[in-house]
């Protein structure tokens, strides 16, 4: 066979049919909080994986946050080689069940893949998921402790989101005694108040935090910097080295008439209600939640539609309000989709300019007016502009404003020789965290204002690095 017909007969061979994630149909889902997104069997991960072209570009791996061998545990799927594929993905990521099902691969690892060119990447995030759960259903026992014995420095990590937990991870496993304070009464972050337990169990995300621990990381709870502790205070307690990843937990509003009045829920403490403290379980759980009967969420982003997508479970007919179109929402197609699966409405183009209440001073109605899109702006996306004349009003007994975040201020006021940013996040070189005070890193929302759980990632393993050079150099 000559050369050309050998390319040919290669390229024939080439699979373009994913395999499809299963779900729980749209109707079923609507009644409860289990997961949607059901996961592959045996047989749909090694179909999936053997769809990858063994390319030798490996852009895969640039793609990823945190460097994941994306090959190399790919091509022990196809084999059916599930506990190296986990051991390959555990070298450089120890949160893959969470990055498995939360994290944009169709933005990052799979939008390079060889076969997106084809429009058929190769399913990378299901995968992972896949050697993530299968790990969880064959372990005999606890994970044990894989980090080198310490070396006796000491480094405290603030806040255990995925940055944090990242971080410390990294820490850990060089050899580093890690201390992370969290300031809820339970490890986790934005990934337990923030992620609904249909998109992300919490017993995944817990298992994995586990996983942290086992590594030698330790974990003081209801601990608040700016209040229980200061950062020069850890540094008088022996901590060498300091790295924040409090997240973005200040919630950003529309600033307009009437956006106090009850009824008018940020997205935080939405979200936090009926995540963290189990709302959608009450009364087995004591936090009661008032959810009104016409919904309104405003925002494109994830956190939109994890807040539209409570909202249906507990009985609301929801209407998400965007003042962009369909194709500027930055949340993911595959959360839409299933948004629009589930029921729920969109106005597009369409942007609140205030809120009315009834006799109660409860919200009863939202005034809107309608957008055209302009010029692109600084996030490269058309900008909205008013239509004059265009208002409406869209009758409502509850709205979630999903806007949106900035860093909590309490960790600015305590640490005044921090260099921060206008919108109150922390200044950091962007390749190593190092933030303008000496001895502290940062990464994540803190630094960047709201982005993804994988970007935080893999900015806490980036600190992770420089901070080990900096304790080698003590």
């Amino acid at each position: 066979m000559n050369e050309k017909a050998s390319v040919k007969k290669a390229k024939a061979k080439i699979d373009l049919n994913r395999v499809a994630m299963p779900k729980q149909r749209a109707e079923s889902r609507r009644q409860n909080f289990s997961e949607v997104a059901t996961g592959y069997t045996a047989d749909d991960a090694t179909r999936e994986a053997s769809r990858c072209i063994e390319c030798k570009a490996r852009n895969c791996v640039a793609g990823c946050p945190v460097a994941i061998d994306i090959p190399q545990f790919v091509s022990a799927v196809k084999t059916g080689d599930f506990a190296t594929a986990d051991k390959i993905i555990k070298q450089t990521n120890a949160l893959p069940g969470i990055c498995g099902r939360v994290c944009p691969q169709e933005s990052q690892c799979e939008a390079v893949c060889s076969l997106a060119k084809k429009k058929a990447p190769v399913a990378i995030g299901r995968l992972e998921r896949f050697v993530a759960d299968w790990e969880l259903s064959h372990r005999t026992d606890a994970p044990t402790t894989i980090a080198p014995s310490s070396n006796g420095k000491k480094v405290a990590v603030i806040g255990s989101g995925p940055s944090g937990l990242t971080c410390a991870a990294e820490l850990a496993r060089l050899g580093h005694a890690v201390t992370i304070f969290e300031s809820l009464h339970v490890a986790g972050g934005v990934l337990m108040y923030g992620i609904p337990e249909f998109r992300l169990p919490k017993s995944i995300v817990q298992t994995e935090i586990e996983y942290v621990k086992s590594l030698g990381v330790e974990i003081v709870l209801n601990a608040v910097v700016g209040k229980t502790f200061t950062i020069d205070e850890l540094f008088e307690d022996g901590f060498r080295a300091v790295f924040l990843g409090t997240g973005a937990g200040l919630p950003l509003f529309l600033n307009i008439e009437n956006e106090n009045a009850p009824g008018v829920y940020s997205a935080n403490e939405f979200l936090s209600r009926v995540n963290l403290m189990k709302a959608y379980r009450f009364p087995e759980f004591d936090t009661p939640l008032k959810v009104g009967n016409e919904v309104a969420v405003i925002g494109g982003g994830n956190v939109a539609m994890d807040a539209a997508r409570c909202a249906v479970r507990l009985g609301a007919k929801v209407t998400v309000v965007y003042r962009r179109s369909r194709e500027e929402m930055p949340a993911r197609l595959e959360e839409v989709e299933n948004a629009e699966e589930e029921g729920i409405n969109f106005l597009f183009l369409t942007n609140p300019v205030s809120f009315q209440v009834d006799e109660r001073k409860w919200v009863s109605g939202m005034t809107c007016q309608k957008m055209t899109l302009g010029e692109p702006d600084a996030s490269g996306r058309r900008r909205p502009v008013p239509i004059d004349g265009s208002e409406f009003n869209l009758p409502v007994d509850m709205v979630v404003v999903a806007l949106g975040t900035r860093p909590n201020p309490l960790i600015a006021r305590s640490a005044p020789d921090l260099a921060f940013a206008s919108k109150g996040t922390v200044i950091a070189d962007e390749s190593t965290g190092l933030t303008r005070k000496s001895a502290v890193w940062a990464g994540g929302d803190i630094v960047t204002g709201s982005a993804t759980v994988i970007s935080a990632m893999g900015a806490g393993k980036a600190a992770a690095r420089d901070i080990d050079r900096y304790l080698a150099s003590l």
